[in-house]
């Protein structure tokens, strides 16, 4: 049964994938248009005289040639946007098939649908929404070349934080449920991951390299088409998924 539900999470992932490229090509996509646009125009108008890209008249020296591009624009919103989220959405899928196989009948009464769908929201909130209150989605005309090693690792460092809270709160409130108290022990094991995550948060490197003339709305439009596109992979994940997993699990029980 196991097996049955990991490729039904994969596929979830897969149909969750395509479903959030689309979403991404209709609303991410523009705005890191915009905001290549944005770097290129400021790159233009910093560059030293006789550097934009003719020969310099006193000389008759050409120009330094700029570096072109390894992977063009065209590809990166097109077939490389498709292959990234796919390889990452049946990645996820397969784990969250995983955990769901653990996970189900040790938390109440709740059906297939419910149980997916709910775990499905819960990693939402851990490792999208969580972390981008720390370090929140930037585009690509956003943050220094030299920090980029810092960035991502600090964000990764980030995730692992919150699921690590997660399960500790999680843990102490199992360890303290009793009958009657379950809303206590809720909400003790809440307190805990806000804590826990508030001190993270606190300890690790603070990133602020947005420039002060960037465009507020469209780092403001491409933050909320970011945390859009993870939505709507992650809800098609527990919708879809809790629906397979239920005719698995029925037809187990037959």
């Amino acid at each position: 049964m196991t097996r049955d539900l990991l490729w039904r999470g994969m596929l979830a992932g897969i149909l969750g994938a395509l479903l959030a490229t689309l979403f991404a090509r209709g609303f991410a996509e523009p705005q890191i248009d915009l905001a290549i646009g944005y770097e290129e125009s400021h790159s233009a108008h910093d560059a030293p005289p006789g550097h934009a890209g003719m020969a310099m008249p006193h000389t008759g020296t050409p120009a330094e040639p700029q570096e072109e591009e390894l992977v063009s624009r065209d590809t990166q919103k097109g077939a490389g946007l498709v292959t990234a989220l796919v390889l990452y959405g049946a990645a996820v899928g397969g784990i969250f098939s995983l955990v769901f196989a653990y996970g189900y009948g040790r938390m109440g009464n709740l059906g297939p649908r419910s149980f997916a769908l709910m775990l499905a929201a819960l990693t939402f909130a851990l490792v999208v929404l969580v972390p981008a209150i720390k370090y929140p989605q930037t585009p690509p005309a956003v943050g220094k070349h030299e920090t980029v090693a810092l960035r991502t690792a600090a964000y990764f460092g980030m995730i692992a934080l919150s699921l690590g809270a997660a399960v500790v709160a999680a843990r102490i409130r199992s360890a303290l449920a009793r009958p009657g108290r379950g809303f206590d022990a809720t909400l003790l094991g809440l307190v805990i991951y806000l804590g826990l995550v508030g001190l993270g948060q606190f300890l690790l490197p603070a990133v602020n390299e947005v420039p002060t003339d960037f465009p507020a709305v469209l780092l403001w439009n491409f933050r909320v088409a970011s945390i859009g596109t993870q939505l709507v992979l992650w809800a098609t994940i527990g919708l879809a998924f809790g629906l397979w997993a239920e005719r698995v699990l029925q037809k187990a029980k037959s």
